[in-house]
């Protein structure tokens, strides 16, 4: 579990934002960047989720991996309640969930520039942080609208689902020119995905849910919805080959019945001493 400080701080200026592509550091630059990388808190193990929040968190991230192929089939980070550290000399930015275009958990997981997600190592900002409102102490709309502003995250998405914010549950902003303008839609092309509001059961809950989905609109589904699909779909598959079955059965039935039909009208014929046209 990560959590992040509520303090009131300003956006981080330019020359604090440590983004690789930008910088050419010299080996001594390398040695004092990863000490100080190595005394960064990357967890620090607080349970502070509700029930709703966890669960939301999951419904974001496990249908990218089960159900998605990616963005014309890029690889993807997507994960949820991760810290995002955009300095070495702030602390995370801890988006409930966010996804990363491009990017992937390299196999040395446990090594300290590996557990999180450091900008200076991706070499950029996820593209899409979402953030789930549980209190008025979060700072959604203010400190961190700025920041995730200031570090070129290009969607930010802000889901109120108690409405403590006003102004609606779903507040989707895109990135211009250094400024998050609010988007009246949920559909992000660049990404090749989409968000919307959904009415259904997750896990017991029948509750208004935050989805991904297509560019029609279609959610994208779970592992367990797949699955379902896929059984539906199967099941159908064996109904229409069943009934298929039963049409050719009825059909040679049929033909039965015309031949025995046919031969017992030939017999009357022969009886009554009349040749039956062959």
């Amino acid at each position: 579990m990560m959590t992040e400080s509520v303090v009131e701080q300003q956006p981080p200026a330019a020359d604090n934002l440590t983004s690789g592509p930008q910088l050419e550091l010299t080996p001594e630059d390398l040695a004092e960047l990863q000490a100080r990388v190595e005394q960064l808190v990357t967890e620090d193990d607080t349970p502070v989720d509700n029930i709703f929040s966890e669960k939301q968190q999951r419904l974001l991230t496990e249908p990218l991996y089960t159900s998605w192929a990616g963005s014309g089939e890029r690889t993807f980070l997507a994960a949820a309640n991760v810290g995002v550290f955009y300095a070495v000399s702030q602390p995370p930015l801890v988006p409930d969930m966010f996804l990363s275009l491009d990017a992937q958990v390299a196999q040395e997981v446990w090594e300290k520039r590996h557990r999180s997600y450091l900008i200076w190592e991706f070499g950029k900002p996820p593209e899409v942080a979402i953030e789930i409102v549980s209190n008025l102490k979060g700072h959604e709309a203010g400190r961190k609208r700025r920041v995730y502003a200031q570090i070129g995250v290009w969607y930010y998405v802000i889901f109120d689902p108690a409405e403590q914010l006003k102004g609606g549950t779903l507040h989707v902003y895109e990135l211009q020119k250094g400024t998050y303008v609010p988007r009246s839609d949920g559909w992000f092309a660049e990404i090749g995905l989409g968000l919307t509001l959904w009415r259904g059961t997750y896990e017991g809950l029948n509750l208004d849910w935050l989805r991904w989905c297509d560019q029609d609109g279609v959610v994208i589904p779970t592992g367990a919805e797949r699955a379902e699909q896929e059984r539906a779909r199967a099941e159908q598959a064996a109904q229409q080959a069943e009934q298929e079955r039963a049409r050719a059965e009825q059909a040679a039935q049929q033909a039965e019945q015309e031949r025995a039909r046919a031969e017992r009208l030939a017999a009357q014929l022969r009886a009554l001493g009349i040749a039956p046209e062959e």
